[in-house]
């Protein structure tokens, strides 16, 4: 049989989860299956392993099939990523108001309504809500963040 030829055939086990004794066997094919549990029929299960591939499942056992993971999975794909920053100033040349203000005018505005969000929530306490009477709304220049 050539290479590739052996790639497209998929390779299964026959995974068996006993309910009652919490036991797991795996068989390399459903006849051997089927064979040391004459109780099982061959026909039945291979129609309900083969055309919809659902598990075959009664109050005693779940059998079902299972494709060998021949090679590893690729590396999930992690969105977050820990960046080093450090930054050294007097602290009377700090101004940190100036980078704040950076940061969170280049941040979107999603992620600054939920900041703010989470810092009312840590101020409130339990079951007590946010008093709205009063709020000034001032709209502001999204790039240099003057008044108009």
């Amino acid at each position: 049989m050539c290479v590739k030829q052996e790639n497209l055939i998929r390779k299964r086990v026959v995974l068996v989860h006993w309910k009652r004794q919490m036991e797991v066997e795996v068989f390399s094919n459903l006849k051997n299956f089927c064979l040391s549990y004459p109780k099982y029929n061959y026909n039945t299960l291979n129609n309900y392993l083969g055309k919809e591939r659902i598990a075959y499942e009664n109050e005693i056992v779940r059998v079902e099939r299972k494709e060998i993971i021949a090679k590893p999975k690729p590396l999930a794909v992690n969105e977050r990523s820990i960046v080093l920053v450090l930054r050294r100033v007097q602290m009377k040349q700090a101004e940190d108001q100036a980078h704040d203000w950076q940061y969170w005018r280049s941040q979107p505005v999603a992620k600054r309504a939920q900041a703010v969000t989470f810092l009312v929530s840590q101020m409130l306490e339990k079951n007590q809500r946010m008093d709205k009477t009063i709020v000034n709304k001032i709209k502001t220049d999204h790039d240099t963040g003057k008044r108009f």
